[in-house]
């Protein structure tokens, strides 16, 4: 126990190669998902006969947990679980529950599809999560079913980012923006949710993963689809720094709501990611278009695990992080076989 406290006070100010803290966690609970959308889970390539992890490949809640306890020494303060789909995995209100009264952890967010939410909102809110993002791409259900690949129609999304709003969460919605997909959906998007005081983030196309076929032609700039919003509607900027928020942030002039521009392709906002990662397989990444990671169920289930010395190790590993592939990407250069999205989420 001094060993750890002597650790906490050496790592307090940790920092990485380019002088970067850590303050965020996500922590992808499943490689599994309900949908199979095309920038994504392609359909093509995760069908019927694709091979998910097995439950004991996951991390176990009391392996996360140690993880959990670990990270908060290093700084981070927010966490967000993801997937694949976490709604998902067993036991998730318990864990949540865990984590904001053992490990008294600021913010607990979860990014869902949405599709169970509705019927989940009560147990969530009881546990203790704060904030809930859900992922929609379109209103109008023919380009949502193509999207998301199952056909699925948005009714029963709307109807779970209706019920989280009632209560009480604070509820954003993220839209992948796709040229020639889904880009007439923007102002029908932007109006539907301005009517509803919902913060709306525009994801520009991101080469995430190895399978979605990203090319830059098909990128809508976050600068297009400001461009489209400011036709219909007064808007002003309130946080547009990229340094200090993952999304570029303005409100509509009445007051009704703000919507966001996440530009990681247009406008890389790697000098201020604090974020790490924590994949379904248990894997600790520290970019989102990273190829390898830190095998951490290796070293948890290995006979001479030592509980004291996890905390130097995930130290030492964001100690030496030097990711800054969106920038790269800007130069020409681009990585392969890079993790797939739904191993470690957004």
């Amino acid at each position: 126990m001094h060993r750890f406290l002597a650790l906490r006070l050496r790592h307090t100010m940790i920092k990485d190669q380019q002088g970067r803290g850590l303050t965020d966690l996500r922590i992808s609970l499943t490689d599994r998902c309900n949908l199979r959308c095309t920038y994504c889970m392609p359909k093509e390539v995760f069908g019927a006969d694709y091979v998910f992890l097995r439950k004991n490949e996951w991390l176990r809640f009391s392996e996360l947990d140690e993880l959990v306890a670990a990270f908060v020494q290093l700084g981070v303060r927010k966490i967000r679980l993801t997937g694949g789909e976490p709604l998902l995995r067993p036991g998730l209100a318990k864990y949540i529950h865990g984590l904001k009264h053992i490990h008294k952890v600021e913010d607990i967010a979860m990014t869902t599809n949405g599709l169970r939410l509705a019927e989940r909102v009560g147990e969530l809110k009881e546990a203790g999560l704060d904030r809930v993002t859900v992922s929609l791409d379109a209103l109008d259900p023919e380009i949502a079913g193509k999207m998301n690949g199952r056909g699925v129609a948005p009714r029963a999304v709307l109807a779970g980012i209706a019920a989280a709003q009632h209560e009480g969460f604070q509820v954003k919605v993220n839209m992948v923006v796709e040229r020639g997909v889904n880009d007439g959906e923007i102002l029908p998007m932007a109006r539907y949710f301005k009517q509803r005081g919902i913060s709306l983030r525009f994801i520009e196309f991101m080469d995430v993963g190895n399978h979605n076929g990203w090319k830059m032609e098909r990128v809508v700039s976050g600068r297009e689809i400001l461009e489209t919003i400011q036709r219909e509607f007064p808007v002003e900027p309130v946080d547009i720094s990229s340094s200090q928020e993952v999304a570029k942030r303005y409100r509509y002039r009445d007051g009704s709501a703000e919507f966001g521009l996440i530009t990681s392709v247009t406008q890389p906002f790697c000098g201020g990611c604090t974020r790490a990662r924590i994949s379904a397989d248990g894997k600790l990444y520290t970019c989102l278009f990273a190829s390898t990671g830190l095998d951490l169920k290796q070293i948890m289930r290995a006979p001479n695990y030592d509980k004291a010395q996890l905390y130097d190790q995930l130290a030492g590993h964001w100690g030496a992080r030097k990711d800054r592939y969106s920038e790269q990407r800007t130069q020409g250069i681009q990585s392969k076989d890079k993790v797939e999205m739904s191993y470690i989420g957004g």
